[in-house]
């Protein structure tokens, strides 16, 4: 599929009125899990488009080329309301929030799986690791304060257990900054920084808005805070990965596409008949905003949308439906290889290598004078107490050994040397 060669509809034509603007919301009870996935990673898209859409236009001084976004961008406005309003208004804030680390866990794991920049891969492993801690502190806050379990918001298709102790993922800054992928870059490894850029800056934006509003307790508050720094960190790592070469316009032509490739794969796998409806509604949306864009960029800078995309087949869809068994596994070798793992500027290391002096020793004791008291751990540690165990959905024990007492939150390993 080559969207290039699709006949789009007017641009004028996607304008939608307010009943449509505002769909019928998805059952949280029967819904499937990865239908609410892709909601929130096409949600998380459209915010992406409509931020960068804002940012160009407080760095030009063509108010012509202002009023072309802004029509765009109105429209990518659109897609995006009706999308928040597909959540229903019975899905807690917590509910909503497994989710939200569902769809990062089985994202990073299918894109790892299926990048071939081996630099980009190690990004993906290393905050992989990570969010799927998040998923495990998340479920057993759920369980604790609302009597609701995990597994059945992810539907049995990911498993919620430790990963990297949230506790060792607080780094200096100076250590989340990675190498830019270059022009040459495939076209594929494009689409994979650009979408997992999307999907964790909206999980970071969920987080700075929701985790003051969540009422269960100040422990969850503290939660969000905490999870939402580490966030934070994903988010300066993936968007550094970014090729930082292109103009604005040749960024506006390949968010776009990026969309229609987004939308393209959603409709292909969706099971959901309204869900359906409203991808394949935004993907002939995106295919005139993808038009439209090739047009500004030929308009602006002289340049046809092949220079930019010389093959723009689309590469191999995104699914979630067909890729959980592999995810469980995948997720699995990596935490048993990597979950000591760390970062040292742009590399990636097991601690045990970096020295004692290093930034990061003295960064993570400052963030977290007494670990006893940090409320990722805390969340468990409370879990613990209250019911003898931790909350845990596996189909095996943990591949980590010292990952696998239940009775007890390992605060050290990732933190600490030798451990």
């Amino acid at each position: 599929m080559n969207p290039f060669n699709e006949k789009p509809c007017k641009i004028e034509k996607c304008f939608d009125d307010w009943k449509k603007l505002y769909p019928t919301a998805y059952d949280k009870h029967a819904t499937d899990a990865y239908t609410k996935v892709r909601t929130i990673l096409l949600n998380g898209t459209e915010f992406e488009q409509n931020w960068f859409m804002h940012q160009l236009c407080r760095h030009t001084t063509d108010n012509n080329l202002r009023r072309d976004v802004a029509l765009l961008r109105k429209l990518e406005q659109q897609q995006q309301k009706r999308l928040s309003y597909f959540k229903p208004k019975d899905e807690t804030i917590l509910e909503t929030t497994i989710s939200y680390e569902q769809l990062a866990v089985d994202l990073t794991a299918i894109l790892a799986q299926t990048e071939k920049n081996k630099y980009v891969k190690a990004a993906l492993d290393f905050a992989l690791l990570e969010d799927f801690d998040h998923l495990y502190r998340y479920s057993d806050l759920l369980e604790m304060e609302q009597g609701i379990t995990g597994e059945k918001l992810v539907g049995s298709y990911t498993e919620i257990m430790p990963g990297r102790p949230t506790i060792a993922e607080h780094r200096h800054p100076f250590d989340d900054v990675r190498r830019p992928i270059t022009p040459d870059a495939s076209l594929a490894t494009k689409l994979h920084t650009m979408t997992i850029t999307a999907a964790e800056q909206q999980t970071m934006n969920y987080y700075m808005n929701v985790g003051t509003f969540y009422a269960g307790s100040d422990l969850g508050r503290k939660l969000f805070l905490e999870i939402g720094m580490v966030e934070e960190q994903h988010v300066t790592q993936y968007e550094s990965l970014m090729d930082p070469t292109s103009t604005w316009l040749e960024c506006l032509l390949m968010h776009e596409y990026a969309e229609c490739y987004l939308y393209y794969s959603a409709m292909s796998e969706e099971t959901d008949e309204i869900a359906k409806k409203i991808w394949t509604m935004h993907y002939e949306q995106e295919l005139a905003h993808l038009h439209y864009a090739a047009s500004l960029l030929k308009k602006y800078e002289k340049k046809e949308w092949a220079q930019i995309i010389p093959d723009a087949e689309f590469p191999q869809l995104l699914t979630f439906n067909d890729n959980h068994e592999k995810n469980k596994h995948y997720i699995r070798n990596i935490l048993k290889n990597t979950v000591g793992n760390t970062s040292v500027l742009e590399e990636y290391t097991d601690l045990n290598n970096v020295p004692d002096d290093y930034q990061y020793f003295k960064y993570n004791s400052a963030i977290n004078k007494t670990p006893s008291a940090v409320a990722s751990h805390k969340v468990i540690d409370s879990y613990i107490s209250e019911f003898g165990e931790d909350y845990r959905f596996t189909v095996a024990d943990h591949p980590v050994k010292s990952l696998r007492n239940r009775k007890e939150d390992n605060i050290d390993l990732g933190r600490r040397k030798d451990v």
